[in-house]
Parts: structure tokens; sequence; C-alpha cells
């Protein structure tokens, strides 16, 4: 009976330490095969298009291109990859981003060996991957109106500390206009004030420090 050719695996974390405990722990299965791997995602475009892996595990935050981009470009590049996303972050904004990327699963950091390789079985497989912790924050995402572009951008410089005259200079707009967005924005996102606004969206993922 022929034995069926190992999974191959592009392993992409910029955590040194945390890529080479997921290499050795993917290692250990005789199905599973990491054939490459790197810190960044613009090197893991490169490397994929080089490697032409049959999964790539991504993550999803990294400095330059985030896994999100390069999940993104990967897909365009080659529609039928696959990618399973692993992070430390559970926002809805974050999952969401993510597998409108193009990735097939979302993993968080904190699962063990037992939940990570059935992942990357299925993924490879074809199939998707959805944790229930991951689908329920997903699915929160339905009770929030979404927030717009510019109201992200005034979100973003109030995460600076910066007050009303101070995000209208910057932007560009009038600090009327700018006061009308962050009363959107308290709306959206069921919040009080300012304060609460930034932890609600650092929370979720709609921003980043």
């Amino acid at each position: 009976m022929t034995k069926e050719p190992a999974v191959r695996i592009l392993v992409v974390d910029d955590h040194f330490i945390v890529r080479m405990g997921l290499i050795a722990l993917i290692n250990t299965e005789p199905d599973l095969a990491v054939i490459g791997e790197t810190d960044d995602g613009d090197q893991a475009i490169a490397l994929f298009e080089k490697l032409k892996p049959d999964l790539v595990l991504m993550d999803l935050r990294m400095p330059r291109r985030s896994g999100t981009e390069a999940t993104r470009h990967i897909r365009q590049m080659a529609p039928a990859a696959r990618v399973l996303m692993l992070s430390a972050f559970d926002g809805d904004a974050d999952i969401h981003a993510a597998l409108e990327a193009g990735a097939h699963g979302y993993v968080l950091k904190s699962a063990t060996g037992e939940d990570l390789i059935p992942a990357i079985r299925a993924v490879a497989a074809g199939k998707r991957w959805i944790p229930r912790e991951v689908a329920t924050r997903l699915k929160s995402r339905n009770a929030y109106e979404e927030l717009t572009a510019r109201e992200i951008d005034v979100l973003n410089q109030l995460a600076r500390g910066l007050a009303n005259k101070e995000i209208a200079d910057e932007l560009k707009i009038s600090e009327y206009t700018t006061k009308d967005h962050l009363k959107s924005i308290l709306a959206k996102l069921r919040v009080a004030d300012r304060t609460q606004a930034v932890t609600a969206a650092l929370s979720r993922g709609i921003i980043r420090l």
C-alpha cells in the first residue's frame, strides 16, 4: 500500500521561540512536514512562490507586512492556496479581516497541540476550521454597526491621546466634523466616553497601538 505524502507546511511567525515550537510540534507528526519558515510577511510570499507548500500556517500580526496582507496576496496569486491563521488576538475585527483576506481557518495561540494539529489537517484537506470561541467572537460582530474608514482614522488619533482640535488638524477636517465622528463612534461601539472607545476598539482589533 502506497503511503500518502506528508502535508508540506510553511510556518510564518515573527516570534522565534513560538516559530521553533510550532516547527517542533508539527514535525512530530508523520503525515506533516515543515518545508520552510520565516518571520516576515513579505518573505512568506516569496517562500510560497518558491516552495509551493500545501498549507501556510500564518501569524496574524507581524511588522512590515501583516499576516492578513500576506494571506490576501498569496490567495490572489494562487487561489487554491490553503492558509491557517494563528493569532494571540481574538478580536472580531481581526478574525473577520483574516477570513475576508482568504484564510480558511483561525486558531488562537492559546490552543494546545491537540487543537492545532487537527486544524492543520482539516484546512490542508480543503475544510474550514473555526473553533467555537472564535465563532462566538465573530458572531458578536453582527451586534455592532461597522465603523467607517474615517471613524477608524479618528479612533487612531484618539488612541494617541489627541484632543478634538488636534485630531481635526491632523486629519485636515473641521473640529465640528471631528465631534460628529466621535458621537457616531461612541454610538456604534456602545460606549460612554473616549477612553472606553479606545479600549473597546483595541479589544476588538479595530485599531492597534
